[in-house]
């Protein structure tokens, strides 16, 4: 089967939308993101649809699927699949339109109204029992899958600003530190976790009440895990600076919702899954650069290693708050150098 650009594939996603009844349709790139993923908005008439073309030999789209049927039945905005190739790693997918939450903020909409939406729908996600949040056969975020993701900061990021690996003994004792503070973000119960929860991932969508007015876009790397990690995605954004005030209050809207939940128990967990997701992302916008060619997001990693030092404050990270000053001092929390951010 074609896995690839080309011609081949081409004419495989033509004869898709020819037995989806679109064959007259035309087709416009959409915007990229960090994946290998691609999406075109596709055009007949009046109707519109989006294309999302994963080659199966870099992507998988069933996850995608699972989660958004789950979503839709749970009363949670994800666009239905109208058509699809889980084989060939396409599906065609209702377009909710342009309306971002990105897009809406730079445009100067209410800022809070979006971000209070936004929490309102983790609100009723959480409070669903595990057994109805979660499908059947999602993976655990748990302590292995955590650790590796925090790695991706010895084995990327490291190397890239000091010139050479990480020695093994060093790397040895970052995931010690990990594995005593982890099982913090393994305590309680587990709901859905969609993993990149954030602006750039929601929409407001026109003609729906409530809940189901925030659109979902991704979520195929959802996993099982601690009520804790989306709210943090959400409120320490890797791509967008957000007034401190404004998190606070949203994480109290958040925290309001569930007089009854242990707040030390979840800020330590708060803390913890944060400081692994800065330090994965660091590593992944390095990695981004140097492997795929992709240097577009090394401009957000100060602002990363921001939010990394803000969760590494709570007293449960205080070693690794110490192992970070001794093998990256602050002087070298920097934007590598990648060969593919030069000026051409």
């Amino acid at each position: 089967m074609p896995e690839s650009g080309g011609p081949a594939r081409d004419d495989l996603i033509r004869a898709f939308l020819d037995g989806a009844g679109w064959a007259a349709a035309t087709r416009a790139p959409l915007a990229a993101d960090a994946s290998f993923r691609r999406y075109d908005r596709v055009t007949d008439g009046d109707r519109r649809a989006v294309l999302m073309d994963a080659p199966p030999d870099k992507e998988d789209v069933r996850p995608y699927a699972l989660v958004a049927r789950h979503l839709n039945a749970l009363g949670i905005s994800a666009p239905r699949i109208l058509a699809e190739d889980i084989g060939n790693g396409l599906l065609l997918l209702e377009d909710f339109g342009d309306s971002t939450y990105t897009r809406l903020l730079a445009g100067g909409a209410d800022e809070t109204a979006l971000y209070a939406l936004a929490v309102d729908v983790l609100v009723a996600l959480h409070r669903r029992p595990e057994a109805e949040a979660l499908p059947a056969g999602l993976p655990a975020y748990d302590t292995e899958r955590l650790i590796d993701e925090a790695c991706l900061l010895t084995d990327w990021y490291m190397p890239a600003v000091l010139g050479a690996p990480t020695p093994a003994p060093v790397r040895a004792a970052y995931v010690a530190i990990w594995r005593r503070a982890l099982p913090v973000a393994g305590a309680g119960p587990r709901t859905l976790v969609l993993r990149d929860y954030h602006v750039d991932n929601l929409m407001l969508l026109d003609g729906r009440q409530g809940i189901a007015a925030c659109g979902q876009l991704d979520f195929q790397d959802a996993v099982a895990g601690h009520p804790a990690y989306d709210l943090m995605s959400l409120l320490e954004d890797a791509r967008r600076d957000i007034d401190p005030a404004l998190a606070a209050a949203m994480r109290a809207r958040y925290l309001d919702a569930f007089p009854d939940l242990d707040r030390a128990a979840f800020d330590a967990a708060y803390a913890v899954l944060g400081a692994t997701r800065h330090a994965k992302v660091i590593g992944i916008f390095t990695r981004l650069c140097l492997r795929d060619g992709k240097p577009d997001y090394l401009v957000h990693i100060p602002r990363v290693w921001r939010l990394l030092e803000g969760a590494v404050r709570h007293p449960l990270l205080a070693p690794l708050a110490r192992w970070l000053a001794i093998h990256v001092a602050t002087d070298r929390r920097e934007i590598p150098p990648c060969p593919a951010a030069a000026p051409q």
